[in-house]
């Protein structure tokens, strides 16, 4: 019965740190609004609001820490490519969690104490606004008229 016990206990260590970062950029939908009549893409000036960790969950930055979204120029080349690809396709609103791997994060570079090289870097990402739209009232029915 005790190597049962130690079976279960090793077997449930590694079902826990089985967790591999990903080899590829993996984005996650928390939330998409209903009604989505833009979406983000390449030459849109966007707000971001966002939380970056590394993969073994240590917070870096924020900027809800700072009040205030990023602004960025999609498609610009401004930001890391996980960001540039992970933000496309995004609806006003919209919440994404973005895993990058080191390829398309900052890759070997050395980032000091913030982010080590060869990271593998988690974003939690909500969409504020599209070219200064930051929200989209359907218009009302008028066919009564």
């Amino acid at each position: 019965m005790r190597a049962w016990g130690a079976f279960v206990a090793f077997a449930m260590a590694a079902l826990v740190g089985a967790k591999e970062p990903p080899k590829s950029l993996m984005i996650g939908v928390k939330y998409r609004p209903e009604f989505c009549p833009f979406k983000s893409q390449d030459g849109d000036q966007v707000h971001v609001h966002y939380t970056g960790r590394l993969w073994e969950g240590k917070k870096f930055d924020s900027s809800y820490d700072r009040g205030e979204p990023l602004p960025l120029k999609l498609g610009a080349g401004a930001v890391i490519a996980g960001w540039e690809q992970g933000l496309r396709d995004m609806c006003i609103g919209e919440k994404r969690k973005l895993q990058i791997p080191p390829e398309l994060g900052y890759g070997s570079m050395n980032l000091g104490d913030i982010i080590p090289p060869d990271s593998t870097l988690v974003f939690d990402v909500e969409l504020v606004d599209i070219n200064g739209q930051s929200a989209y009232v359907q218009p009302e029915s008028h066919e009564d008229l």
